[in-house]
């Protein structure tokens, strides 16, 4: 597929990041229930086994036939190799911390993959969005301070989700307009049990508490499906907003899995931010419009037209 038979539709990709926005914290809340009793990588196996069990049959069903080159299977081994590990660090970071405060923290990846455009990829970075992203950090010091006095150094596991995040999110708009949604998350999660499946004969052998699996009792059982159900789900609809709008249309709109991560948080959880995480998450919010707000600024500022030579 071209990037021409697939033009924008940026109503439809706002309300499909919406969906995402929603689902994403709910499905995190379900990680953090499940990993109070199960290990990590089992959730983490569940949520990808599902991806592949519900997904797969659909790809196949649509007669979708991408015409996969090496640079696609490269970048679809990369990015599921990134959403494993960032999937994993972030169940593990809700075991130390609130629901709230993780999506927080890890909502510095925004400027995350500003910076990483400007020193790597040598994008033009303005002073002011250098200067939002200094403030930025600082939010989410903010958040980080009242966690990591009471966790350690648990609390900076939603950095590394960010990092990983930010890069799955680059690897993700290159091919969402190349690759059908449905199909490229069926191959996802079929790469994912590749990728695990020898961690857990290797790790079974040698006895590794990473790679046991206890027998979920009933109630853990329908939460371990209905974890790997939303978190499919949810990704899907990420993967399919940024098929129909840009990244640039859909960054502010991220910023609403925040209050709904709040929300559920206190609904199941009992759980709110105190008031240093709480002015921390107003600041990275803030921080992060302005970001936004500055790239399209610079965007729309039309390019200098050179003067005709003189005559």
């Amino acid at each position: 597929m071209n990037n021409a038979a697939n033009p924008d539709r940026p109503l439809l990709g706002i309300m499909l990041m919406l969906a995402f926005c929603v689902m994403a914290p709910f499905g995190d809340a379900l990680g953090k229930i499940l990993g109070a009793s199960l290990p990590i990588l089992m959730i983490v196996a569940v949520r990808f086994l599902a991806q592949a069990v519900l997904l797969g049959p659909i790809a196949l069903a649509s007669g979708a036939r991408p015409q996969l080159t090496s640079r696609h299977w490269r970048i679809i081994v990369q990015r599921t190799v990134l959403h494993i590990c960032g999937i994993a660090l972030m169940f593990t970071a809700l075991r130390y911390l609130p629901l709230a405060d993780a999506i927080a923290i890890a909502f510095v990846m925004p400027f995350i993959m500003l910076l990483l455009g400007w020193a790597v990829l040598g994008e033009a970075v303005g002073p002011h969005r250098l200067a939002a992203c200094g403030v930025g950090f600082v939010g989410t010091l903010l958040v980080i301070q009242p966690s990591f006095a009471a966790v350690g150094w648990a609390a900076l596991l939603p950095l590394g989700v960010a990092v990983v995040f930010a890069l799955f999110m680059l690897q993700t708009r290159q091919i969402a307009k190349s690759v059908d949604a449905v199909t490229l998350q069926a191959i996802s999660g079929c790469i994912a049990m590749a990728i695990l499946a020898p961690i857990y004969l290797v790790g079974g052998a040698l006895g590794w508490d990473i790679a046991a699996l206890p027998r979920p009792t009933g109630n853990e059982a329908w939460l371990l499906l209905l974890t790997g159900i939303v978190g499919s789900i949810a990704h899907l609809f990420m993967t399919w907003s940024l098929r129909f709008a840009p990244s640039a249309t859909l960054a502010p709109m991220q910023y609403l899995e925040i209050p709904f991560a709040t929300v559920i948080g206190f609904v199941i959880f009992r759980d709110l931010p105190n008031g240093l995480a709480a002015i921390g998450i107003l600041v990275t919010i803030s921080a992060g419009l302005y970001v936004i707000w500055r790239e399209r600024v610079a965007t729309a500022r039309p390019t200098p037209v050179p003067a005709p030579p003189a005559a």
